[in-house]
């Protein structure tokens, strides 16, 4: 079972570990998206320092506050 906690606003977060594509672990917290697409949205730089590839394609994606097209 995971284990995590809720913040001053009662988002909930759990660790996470990122493997880099040299195998190296990181560990991380993950925000709980109770709308989870099995996406992970990660920042450029963030992917790019563990090594990932990036896949960029536009996805349509309803959000909490309405509709937004990500590049993915």
């Amino acid at each position: 079972m995971i284990e995590g906690k809720f913040d001053s606003t009662g988002k909930l977060f759990f660790p996470i570990d990122l493997v880099a594509s040299n195998g190296e672990v990181f560990g991380s917290e993950a925000l709980l998206d109770t709308g989870f697409t099995q996406w992970l949205a990660m920042n450029n730089q963030d992917i790019e320092s563990l090594g990932w590839l990036l896949l960029e394609r536009k996805l349509l994606m309803q959000t909490a506050q309405g509709e937004t097209e990500f590049d993915v």
